[in-house]
């Protein structure tokens, strides 16, 4: 099997993640439903991830997104597990029960079929540092494996421009 170049760029990407990581003492754990820890596994493909990368947190099920990550599971109970409150939680609880500096998460539906009312497609990632998360909502089109790809690529991205704002200030 040969890399695409989309593969080549994320690989390009998260080399350089890694990297600003490195040189600025950060550590990153992750909490993923629908992406079945392809987040986690991007940064791992990277030599010296081991000086980033805490661990990561599978919570595919959504009693575990509670019981694994800290989630609200009354939140969870009332909205479902395709949530924005979901998604800060779930980054939030990976920092801390991998005590790690940042925390990056994603809650969606990647199909085929609607879940819980919410469209196929709909995905929420967050990233949480600190006791702050920002949380991002996104509509990807495609089949299943192609919104899984497009959640580590958000994931990937977003992780890397807060990454870059700690590291550099604002792009400006």
């Amino acid at each position: 099997m040969t890399d695409s170049p989309e593969h080549s760029d994320r690989f390009s990407r998260t080399r350089q993640l890694i990297a600003t990581c490195t040189e600025m003492g950060l550590s990153v754990a992750s909490a993923e439903s629908l992406t079945g820890g392809r987040f986690v596994a991007s940064l791992v493909d990277v030599p010296g991830a081991s000086a980033v990368v805490r661990g990561g947190l599978v919570t595919y099920a959504t009693d575990l997104k509670s019981s694994l990550a800290g989630v609200d599971a009354d939140h969870l109970e009332e909205v479902g597990p395709v949530d924005p409150i979901v998604a800060a939680q779930m980054a939030a609880g990976a920092a801390r029960k991998c005590v790690a500096d940042i925390g990056v998460a994603c809650t969606g539906v990647a199909g085929p079929d609607p879940q819980d009312g919410k469209d196929v497609g709909l995905v929420y990632t967050a990233i949480a540092f600190g006791s702050q998360a920002k949380v991002s909502e996104h509509h990807f089109d495609g089949d299943r494996e192609a919104i899984r790809s497009r959640t580590v690529e958000a994931m990937v991205t977003t992780l890397t421009d807060f990454v870059s704002q700690l590291a550099f200030g604002p792009a400006g």
